[in-house]
């Protein structure tokens, strides 16, 4: 009779849960006065295990999906939960972030503190692993209201899945706000977030140093584009749909010159789906830069179409110092290609010192085992910097899924654990197999590798035909930031050209030669410093390299470092 009873109450409690999930603006009773946790799901991530961790998709976004077919010269870092941090600078209520915790770090904050309001962020991936830790505030915290968000809330049905109060589907600050009884309307404060961490190439872990690395800017969230298989386009309202958090140059402009104060930083990553597309907001930060003498630099996305807005001179005068562009396939069709030369807008912008990161996606409907091939040539052709594969995948609330669900085409079977595009299709394509859909993609990764070598000698290639171009340029912010560029290539990046060139012999003799075509310009360009840092350095990269190589050979991999940030608590209780 006692275990009827708790089965009845738990079934009325999930009851009254679905219920104030299908409030239309939920708000927690203490309002501001609400204790709030923050969480992304807990780790280790690099592995296989029960709860939806993958060895082939680690915590790592270059390294999975861009250089991962180049071993020790594969570039390896962490970024932050930037969702979660943002929600925690916007608003009055004493928060904790917790970024990347074990279970352990989870359970012990549950235990140790009263916490109101558990907010937990994941990826479609791990699901399991969101349903787990709510599992364990409704044991370890049970007064705690549980909210989810992130693209995990985009599967169907998943409130089913997990034991949640509140799903949050698309931009989670308004929410938080509203739930907390705040001004949802007031103006965005941007966290110092520096953009990556721990970051390891050639055996070596790099130096964190104040301001050696980029700070993060996230201008806006979603996607005017509306690419059929975006999950950020479709999360945050689909094709022509978009939230500004900075709507002009100056506003972005305010962000960038605190960041710049606070954290000493003079580049940044503009975490916008198409920061260019916005020409106007671009150009007045431009006018906002020339007139105050900024010599930022810009990383940002960008479709070639909004590229082609701007002259080589605008973008280098903006500070665009490396873009990341969709290439897609010349076949796919997609608007923000059309009419784009895209291999000779690759060729001008690198000839210009700006970086090119291009993402093609393997397995689009037209391609065959016959014709795949030569797409991927085409792809690894354009000889950018890095090269993101990534497997045409039907990802739970796009369009594309709706579409291959309609026509009866998903794979059942397969687990969210395993619909990321870095291992094997989800749905049945019409001319590739499952298991080719991986071959083809792991081959395009290693073909890009092994014809274009690594991309840490392609950046150092940008970087001298920009110096080369601009070192003399009238305009002194110009030249101010190709000065500070080139300092990498006269010391680290000539080391690390000299390792390479050695180590990329066994690879591909014809790149090693090239690798050493571009050292001895480097030595020439800018003489003793550039030599003596080669000889003295490269052989100890080389050793840190093939150590590396024997490392991961052996199952070495990385684990991202546990995080905890807190703010507004005052006086408020422990």
């Amino acid at each position: 009779m006692q275990a009827d009873s708790s089965r009845v109450k738990d079934s009325l409690r999930s009851e009254a849960r679905r219920s104030q999930r299908s409030q239309v603006n939920p708000k927690h009773p203490k309002g501001a006065r609400a204790r709030i946790l923050l969480t992304s799901v807990f780790g280790p991530y690099a592995q296989d295990d029960e709860f939806g961790s993958r060895a082939i998709n680690p915590m790592e976004l270059y390294h999975n999906q861009v250089t991962r077919a180049q071993g020790a010269f594969s570039l390896r870092m962490f970024h932050r939960s930037w969702g979660i941090m943002m929600i925690q600078a916007n608003i009055s209520a004493p928060c904790t972030v917790l970024d990347f915790p074990v279970r352990d770090d989870f359970a012990r904050e549950l235990r140790e503190r009263r916490f109101d309001v558990v907010g937990i962020s994941s990826i479609i991936v791990n699901v399991k692993k969101v349903a787990e830790m709510c599992r364990m505030v409704r044991e370890l915290s049970p007064k705690s209201k549980i909210v989810i968000g992130g693209h995990v809330a985009a599967i169907p049905g998943i409130e089913s899945m997990v034991d949640a109060d509140h799903i949050v589907r698309g931009e989670g600050i308004a929410w938080m706000r509203r739930y907390l009884g705040e001004d949802d309307s007031a103006p965005v404060r941007h966290p110092e977030i520096v953009s990556g961490l721990e970051t390891r190439i050639m055996g070596m872990r790099l130096p964190e140093r104040e301001g050696g690395t980029a700070a993060t800017i996230i201008p806006s969230v979603g996607c005017p584009m509306g690419c059929n298989f975006c999950t950020t386009s479709a999360f945050f309202g689909g094709k022509g749909k978009f939230t500004n958090f900075y709507e002009t140059g100056e506003e972005l402009f305010q962000v960038m010159e605190h960041m710049e104060q606070s954290l000493k930083v003079q580049t940044f990553f503009m975490m916008d789906e198409n920061f260019l597309l916005h020409r106007e907001r671009a150009m007045d930060l431009l006018a906002r830069m020339k007139k105050t003498g900024k010599s930022w630099g810009m990383a940002v996305f960008a479709s070639a179409n909004a590229i082609g807005k701007y002259t080589p001179r605008e973008l280098v005068e903006l500070g665009v110092s490396w873009i990341w562009m969709g290439l897609e396939s010349p076949r796919a069709g997609y608007s923000k290609l059309s009419g784009t030369d895209t291999r000779t807008m690759t060729r001008e912008l690198r000839e210009n010192g700006i970086r090119v990161q291009g993402s093609t996606i393997i397995g689009l409907e037209h391609h065959t085992r016959e014709n795949i091939q030569d797409e991927i040539e085409h792809a690894v052709g354009h000889g950018t910097d890095f090269h993101q594969f990534m497997l045409y995948t039907p990802v739970p609330g796009t369009p594309l899924h709706a579409e291959m669900a309609e026509q009866g085409r998903m794979l059942e079977s397969i687990e969210y654990a395993d619909i990321h595009g870095q291992d094997k299709f989800n749905f049945k394509h019409a001319a590739i197999s499952r298991e080719d859909s991986k071959r083809f993609l792991d081959w395009a990764f290693w073909r890009d590798f092994e014809r274009n070598g690594p991309s840490l000698y392609r950046m150092s290639r940008t970087l001298l035909e920009g110096w080369k171009r601009y070192k003399n340029d009238p305009d002194a912010r110009v030249r101010e930031r190709f000065t500070r560029d080139a300092e990498k290539l006269r010391t680290a990046y000539n080391a690390a050209l000299w390792a390479m060139e050695r180590e990329f012999r066994k690879v591909n003799r014809e790149v090693s030669d090239q690798i050493r075509g571009l050292r001895k310009e480097i030595d020439a360009e800018f003489g003793g410093v550039a030599r003596i840092a080669s000889r003295v350095a490269g052989p100890v990269l080389w050793w840190t390299t093939r150590r590396e190589q024997r490392r991961l050979a052996a199952g070495k991999t990385y684990e991202p470092p546990t995080i905890i940030e807190r703010t507004n608590w005052g006086t408020a209780e422990a």
